[in-house]
This record gives C-alpha cells, structure tokens and sequence, in this order.
C-alpha cells in the first residue's frame, strides 16, 4: 500500500496485488486487508511501515502535529493487529514486522515526535507478543539507520560506525529474516540495523 502508483508499479514487478491509500487511513488499512483476504485467503506475514511524522522544535510544535503522530506511527500497528491476529489465530500462527528507527530508543531532537511514538510502538510489540505467543504469532520490530533510498547528506552518513548509508537490499533482508520461520524463535524484539548510530551492550 502506497499513497502513489508505485505500488501498483512494484505489485505488477512482483505478481502481487496493491492498494493505493495511508497507513494512517482506517479504511484504506480495511480496504487493503480485504482486497488481500479476497485474493489470498489467508495472511501469514505483514510489514507495516509508515511515513515519516511531522518535526520541528520539540515545545514549539503544535497539538495537532503530536495528534498526527500518533496516527501515523502507532495506530496503524494497532489498527493492523487487530485486522490480522483473528486470521493468524485461526491459521496456526503468523509474523508481523513494524519497521520503525533507531531514535526510538535513542531519541532524537531532530526527529521529535517519531522518537516518542515509535518506542509506543515498541511497547506494543513486546505486549502484543505475551498476548498472542502462545497462538505462535509473532510480532518485532526492525529498528532502521539512514538508508540511500532517501537522498541524505554525508553528515548522516557519518554518524555510522561504517561511515556509510545502508543499502536498502541491506535492510530488506534483515526484514525477510524476521518474517520468515528463519527467525521463528524470535518475538518481542526491537533489533537495531543501523550501521552503529546507536551501540548498547
């Protein structure tokens, strides 16, 4: 799901199906279950990753920024939870991966309202996976570095311990891992791939 064709462009690429809409959107999340449901009949793994919310200086950003936020960032992960686990429960299990950033662990001045939120989201996860383990449904969370689908400036390249961006087929693979039964021990979990922005023992 995209805002943009170019879901449509990579669903075609892919032999799957897309649905043009926002995350943040409850019916264009609705709207995308259904059209999957009807295609497939079934839901074994879902990514959800969301734009980026709103910035600024941290006590001169508005109410109705902070609102967005969180109906960005952390409601459609509850909103897609919702949709998903009465259909993994019924199936035997699933995986959910919630692709959020490092600054939720190591809040950012310059990402304000995406480093409060996005640790909710991690919150939710580790909660989400004592509720619903025992229906060996999974739920984690990648937690992103600055990566070159974005055009970003070398100072943030710099703030790696490899001194470079990542590469998204980089980050598409730690992705797969975690949605796959490769990692199928492995829930609860927030795992930074960000080039060592952030280190913690």
């Amino acid at each position: 799901m995209s805002p943009s064709e170019s879901c449509e462009t990579l669903a075609a690429e892919l032999g799957g199906i897309a649905q043009r809409g926002r995350a943040e959107n409850a019916a264009d999340l609705n709207a995308l279950f259904d059209l999957t449901m009807k295609k497939y009949g079934r839901i074994d793994s879902v990514l959800i990753h969301v734009g980026g919310p709103p910035k600024g200086e941290l006590l001169d950003i508005p109410e109705e920024d902070w609102d967005k936020a969180n109906d960005m960032v952390l409601k459609p992960v509850i909103r897609m939870a919702k949709l998903v686990t009465p259909v993994m429960e019924k199936q035997g299990g699933g995986s959910i991966v919630n692709i959020t950033t490092f600054s939720a662990f190591e809040p950012s001045l310059t990402f304000p309202t995406s480093s409060v939120y996005r640790v909710g989201v991690s919150s939710f996860t580790k909660l989400y996976s004592d509720r619903y383990g025992p229906a060996n449904i999974r739920m984690n969370c990648l937690l992103l570095g600055f990566t070159d689908s974005l055009d970003l400036p070398q100072k943030f390249a710099d703030m790696s311990a490899l001194k470079r961006l990542a590469k998204a087929e980089e980050q598409a693979k730690v992705a797969a891992f975690l949605l796959s039964d490769d990692s199928s021990y492995m829930t609860g979990q927030s795992l930074r791939v960000d080039g060592g922005v952030t280190r913690h023992m």
